[in-house]
């Protein structure tokens, strides 16, 4: 390489270097408020999961001595004074308070711990139909079969968490209705049901055998 090339070579890392600097000297702040924003936000992903553990474990640990208190109505006043932080957690202190609003012969009370959380919108879907559906079935003296059947076919809805229960509770109701051969083919679907579980199983057998009905085998569960 000639003298005349190694300069040229020189001159253009030079005026490389020179321009790099230049951009640098320009743009360098977007790079380290990139940096800023990655580290900053990784540090408040993380703070905001442990802050998220910490309240749970706060609230399970409220529920666990709310739970240790020597009678149903002294759990229900306990469960009472916890604040929950997320409708989620609100939700299973109502569906905690109810049991034991049940468990101390309050109905009434029961119900309307039910209610509140199938009425909130906040709340996630799962549980508002867990709570509709445990309200129904501590309201039948309420309600008219009619009413009953609307509310339960709502909950029998593809998806829903309670769907095969539902089905039941409509069986239940031809039964009550005097409609046993209605009753016999939804409690067969039942049996025939992917999701059925073992206990629903033998009620939906028994309830066939005591109608009169020949349960068909299935494949299922």
């Amino acid at each position: 390489m000639s003298n005349t090339d190694s300069f040229i070579d020189e001159v253009t890392e030079e005026v490389r270097r020179d321009r790099l600097f230049a951009l640098m000297r320009r743009y360098g702040w977007i790079a380290v408020l990139v940096v800023i924003l990655l580290v900053g936000g990784a540090a408040w992903n993380e703070w905001r999961k442990a802050s998220a553990r910490a309240s749970a474990e706060q609230l399970g640990d409220a529920i666990l001595s709310a739970l240790e208190q020597d009678d149903s109505q002294e759990r229900v006043t306990a469960l009472d004074a916890i604040e929950a932080p997320t409708p989620g957690g609100k939700a299973l202190l109502n569906l905690l308070k109810a049991s034991e609003q049940a468990g101390a012969g309050d109905d009434a009370g029961a119900r309307g711990s039910l209610d509140a959380i199938s009425a909130d919108s906040d709340v996630p879907e799962i549980y508002r139909q867990i709570a509709a559906f445990k309200a129904l079935t501590r309201g039948n003296a309420n309600m008219s079969a009619e009413d009953r059947r609307l509310r339960f076919e709502a909950l029998a809805t593809p998806g829903s968490p309670v769907r095969v229960l539902a089905e039941e509770q409509l069986a239940l109701i031809d039964i009550e209705t005097g409609d046993t051969e209605a009753a016999l083919a939804r409690l067969q679907a039942i049996l025939e049901d992917a999701e059925i579980t073992s206990g629903l199983r033998l009620r939906a057998t028994q309830l066939i055998v005591a109608l009169g009905g020949t349960p068909v085998e299935t494949s299922a569960g």
